[in-house]
């Protein structure tokens, strides 16, 4: 089935998916022209490696193409980061490699992923949330954000396991704290 590009133009990332389960191939490239930019940004702020960045993009789209019939009541971004995150999970095993987090040295701007969620929580939440130290935000994102697993953020983040579980903790006595 081949729309025109007219019609993919208008169409929103959910309806473009279901035109991808269909094995529509123009939805699939408007899909991944819109979506592809902003992916590599997110998947460059967790590995530095432009080759895993590559290999996880190409096999998290791979994985679209092949898996769009199972997409189902999320949104487009949030299906498609969950994918891409598990993806990147995988090829840090495979390398048998962990990542650093950047140091609060390192990082001269706030992440644009911070950003966002501080400009979309607003109040109490939100104040809350940018009162966190980074690392207690980064496990925060990694497993309520992006729903990875305590492994999945261990493997992530390049720390141990009982390190994600106590900064979750912390993070959210923190936010408890902040918001009483």
């Amino acid at each position: 089935m081949r729309r025109s590009p007219v019609d993919l133009r208008a169409a929103d990332e959910q309806d473009l998916l279901r035109r991808v389960a269909r094995e529509d191939r123009a939805a699939f490239e408007e899909f991944y022209r819109r979506t592809s930019p902003w992916l590599v940004l997110r998947l460059r702020r967790r590995c530095a490696d432009e080759q895993i960045v590559a290999e996880v993009l190409q096999e998290t789209y791979l994985s679209v193409w092949r898996g769009a019939g199972a997409f189902v009541g999320a949104t487009a971004g949030g299906w498609l980061w969950t994918i891409a995150a598990r993806r990147l999970v995988d090829a840090f095993r495979r390398e048998g490699r962990n990542t650093q987090a950047p140091t609060m040295g390192e990082e001269v701007a706030p992440p644009a992923e911070d950003l966002a969620l501080a400009d979309a929580l607003s109040g109490d939440v939100g104040e809350a949330l940018s009162s966190l130290a980074p690392e207690l935000r980064q496990v925060l994102r990694a497993m309520v954000l992006d729903g990875l697993s305590v492994r999945e953020t261990s493997v992530l983040l390049g720390i141990p396991e009982g390190t994600v579980k106590t900064r979750a903790r912390r993070a959210r006595l923190a936010m408890r704290e902040a918001m009483s």
